[in-house]
């Protein structure tokens, strides 16, 4: 498997020596394009850290929301089989490939960053699936059975998204290890999750547990 050129060149602009690598994801059969764990044991340069913060390489870990989600729907193909599906700030992909992977109709990887979209593209190829992509949700038609998002309520000035999914899809499938509650009239739980983020960055057990909401428009 040759390493995305292109996404090599970038990670290596952020942080030097760093290397993408195809990991097989705990639990699961899917593989992704991924920052080698042994780059992250070490301390960055002031300079890294600056650019990190500056451009945060998002999509090349696996977030354990994003995994956990990927996780369900494998278990629960028939949330997606046959649907039109969109994953809502796509990241790796890694939600999108488990949509494609379970039988959905359409599945449509969006994010603003071009990087994400091209490590979904690569993160596609490898798992055999075909994916769309959209650098902007809300250019989107009201057309989508189903929009999934994980990992993106981390900031509560986020939460007024849970209406806009409910725009372009007629149900939303979004997990979140950082809010615990939503308490949004539409959306109710339907399950906690146990996952971590890959490579594991050691995070606390409470960013290891997910909650996974569903919401059906009106």
């Amino acid at each position: 498997m040759k390493v995305p050129a292109s996404l090599q060149s970038a990670l290596g602009e952020l942080l030097g020596d760093a290397r993408l690598v195809a990991e097989t994801l705990p639990d699961t059969g899917l593989k992704l394009w991924l920052i080698d764990a042994g780059n992250m044991d070490r301390a960055f340069s002031p300079e890294e850290t600056r650019r990190i913060l500056e451009e945060p390489p998002y999509w090349c870990f696996c977030w354990a929301s994003g995994l956990a989600l990927a996780r369900w729907l494998a278990d629960r193909p028939e949330w997606v089989r046959g649907k039109r599906v969109l994953d809502f700030g796509a990241g790796s992909g890694v939600a999108a490939i488990a949509a494609a992977k379970a039988g959905a109709a359409e599945t449509v990887a969006c994010d603003l960053d071009p990087l994400a979209l091209d490590a979904c593209r690569a993160n596609a190829e490898l798992n055999g699936v075909t994916l769309d992509y959209s650098a902007d949700f809300f250019a989107e038609a009201d057309r989508f059975d189903l929009i999934i998002v994980a990992d993106v309520l981390y900031d509560r000035a986020n939460l007024p998204l849970l209406d806009q999914f409910l725009s372009r899809g007629r149900e939303a499938l979004v997990a979140d290890s950082r809010v615990r509650d939503f308490q949004h009239p539409l959306y109710r739980r339907l399950d906690m999750l146990d996952a971590c983020t890959w490579p594991d960055l050691a995070e606390p057990d409470e960013f290891r547990r997910v909650s996974l909401y569903h919401a059906r428009r009106t």
